[in-house]
């Protein structure tokens, strides 16, 4: 089969994008990726990995116009053609939609050719747009509604043949709201491929640099509702207890400004390693010298229906988890016995549970252990993509 999956980024880099598409051209399907380019230096198509990558020129404009894709329909307007070349140069069999943002240019520019459909929720979108800074101030916060963006994704899952989520826990929420049958769903987890941990790069430097330290190891985006707040806060108290805590942050945000005055505020600076993005080849060494993987989330409706793909990086090399109660991490944490779980944003049960895990080496052995057989034998992309192809294999049918 021909799959057209639509991406309205660069590309790459979209781990999840790359990995489906590979699972499915491994699976004996074709793959074509619509993806947009802001300069022409990049070709205009090429094969990555085997994926038939055909990239669309575009603007910086067209870029910010998406962010009110529900509000005007200035985008829809500008990409619905070059979305309608792309399925029928390419003789697209089925469309694969990354993300509810274009969604609504897809199905237009599908309209007369009626080709199945499937749209992959990356996230709850609708939600998590409540926390973008830009929507809390004018002008976003009049040009661009939530609420909008959450009539359209319902309008959508209706439509789309098939609907892809992150977690069952979203499956579930959206069987409930949109009212829909569950065999329209399906979770495709963001795991990692074996590849990840089995063909891994070491660096002694990072853990040489580490090596007399209790390290608490964060990985990702470091914006203000993923949690890191709470952490630091803790390093008041644990580092009476834990003189040697280092908490190693991998990571950046616009917001990180704010993360660092805290640090020192509190007069914990010399505790927190601020080290900003780093490639993703040396992820493995910080996991490595780490003695505690920390997703401190905050609750809300997106981050209770969605795993953060760090904390699979972290099981698979055998670390103990230190994750907030948001619904999806906590069921993941618990079920599996591979941490302890604290309660978000509460500072004193970050702190104490950070403790046990410290005093107890046997326990952390044993959470580590958990989460790495979960990982490489259970849940690797290898396994968990296994829905996606089945979708593929009888969709036709």
């Amino acid at each position: 089969m021909k799959i057209g999956m639509i991406l309205d980024e660069e590309f790459p880099p979209d781990p999840r994008v790359e990995n489906e598409a590979i699972a499915l051209i491994n699976a004996g399907h074709t793959v074509f990726l619509f993806c947009l380019s802001y300069n022409d230096r990049q070709a205009s198509s090429e094969s990555i990995n085997k994926i038939q990558v055909k990239r669309y020129l575009s603007t910086q404009f067209i870029y910010k116009l998406s962010a009110l894709a529900y509000t005007v329909p200035l985008y829809k307007l500008m990409l619905k053609d070059k979305i309608k070349h792309f399925l029928q140069e390419n003789k697209i069999d089925a469309i694969h939609i990354h993300d509810l943002r274009i969604a609504d240019t897809v199905f237009s520019a599908n309209q007369k050719l009626k080709l199945p459909t499937i749209l992959d929720l990356h996230e709850n979108r609708p939600e998590i747009m409540k926390f973008y800074p830009h929507l809390t101030k004018f002008p976003g916060k009049f040009l661009i509604s939530p609420k909008k963006w959450k009539k359209n994704e319902e309008k959508f899952i209706k439509k789309a043949d098939k609907v892809i989520v992150v977690t069952q826990e979203s499956k579930k929420e959206i069987i409930k709201r949109v009212q829909i049958n569950a065999d329209k769903i399906i979770d495709v987890p963001n795991t990692v491929r074996k590849d990840f941990f089995k063909k891994h790069s070491t660096f002694p430097d990072i853990l040489n640099r580490y090596q007399n330290h209790f390290v608490l190891l964060y990985i990702g985006d470091t914006g203000l509702r993923r949690g890191l707040q709470t952490a630091i806060k803790s390093l008041v108290f644990l580092s009476d207890e834990i003189p040697n805590i280092k908490l190693v942050v991998v990571g950046k945000n616009s917001t990180d400004a704010i993360l660092k005055q805290l640090a020192k505020d509190l007069k914990v600076e010399k505790y927190v390693d601020f080290l900003g993005w780093k490639d993703p080849k040396y992820f493995s060494s910080y996991i490595l010298s780490s003695a505690v993987c920390i997703s401190p989330l905050h609750r809300n409706l997106h981050h209770d229906t969605t795993y953060a793909n760090k904390i699979f990086q972290y099981m698979s090399f055998g670390k103990p988890l230190l994750v907030s109660d948001a619904t999806a991490q906590q069921n993941l944490t618990e079920n599996y016995k591979s941490g302890l779980v604290h309660k978000a944003e509460d500072v004193n049960d970050f702190a104490d549970k950070t403790i046990q895990l410290y005093k107890n080496e046997a326990l952390r052995n044993k959470f580590g252990e958990n989460g790495k057989d979960f990982v490489r034998n259970k849940f690797s992309w290898e396994q968990t993509s296994k829905k996606l192809i089945h979708l593929y294999d009888n969709l036709l049918n």
